[in-house]
């Protein structure tokens, strides 16, 4: 028999709902808005830059993107960018901070299912107010027994979560799509990890699959999920 897995974790962005759609959108409009300034690919290595050396100042989420696309705007257009353009990107932020909520396929079964029969908790990074905007809209919200908002995820960030939730790293299983934020840290830490690959992924949250980890798996969606869990416990 298996171990008792005690603990299931689940990320938010782009695993239990879309969110990567959204900047996309929406770094495609700024693209559209500095079209005289820079060419696209050009752009794109500029905002991807500012968004890296940001990350320690500003956190994940859309705040920190907006500052970035406003700093890019600055420095590809040696400080002439227009006034109205800086509207314009603050306007697509405001617009990203209250889109709707659509819950990837099998997102309300996977967790219904998981909660009759384990510890259920919502282990995500970013915005804090903008994460808790998406939770109460998703629906999803009664259905955990535990949200952390996190500023990163790091093995001793899951370690500690999942001692506050359950038995340790040992017993918990995380569900992501993230490779570099949902898989690897946790692995490092001692538990499973379940890759959910979405088609959509930021730059910085790539990273290769982990090779010789017993406790890796993944799946096409999150319909699979609570079968997989049954079957890791057999």
């Amino acid at each position: 028999m298996g171990q008792r897995i005690t603990t299931i974790g689940f990320d938010a962005d782009d695993t239990l709902w879309h969110n990567e759609r959204f900047f996309q959108m929406t770094q495609a409009h700024f693209t559209d808005l500095l079209k005289n300034y820079a060419e696209p690919d050009h752009l794109a290595d500029r905002l991807l830059a500012a968004e890296r050396r940001n990350l320690d100042h500003y956190g994940y989420g859309i705040k920190g993107f907006m500052l970035s696309m406003i700093e890019t705007a600055i420095e590809v257009t040696d400080e002439k960018v227009p006034a109205p353009v800086i509207a314009e990107i603050l306007a697509a932020g405001q617009e990203m901070l209250s889109h709707p909520i659509e819950l990837l396929p099998h997102a309300i079964e996977a967790v219904e299912a998981l909660t009759a029969t384990h510890r259920i908790v919502l282990i995500t990074k970013g915005d804090l107010l903008d994460q808790e905007r998406k939770l109460a809209l998703s629906g999803l919200g009664d259905h955990f027994d535990g949200v952390e908002i996190v500023s990163e995820k790091t093995p001793q960030v899951y370690t500690d979560i999942f001692a506050r939730h359950g038995h340790g790293a040992d017993a918990a299983l995380m569900a992501g799509n993230s490779i570099r934020s949902d898989i690897l840290p946790v692995l490092e830490a001692g538990g499973w990890a379940v890759h959910v690959p979405h088609d959509l992924t930021w730059e910085l949250e790539r990273a290769d699959h982990p090779v010789n980890a017993p406790r890796f798996r993944e799946v096409p969606d999150l319909g699979a999920l609570p079968d997989l869990v049954a079957r890791l416990e057999d």
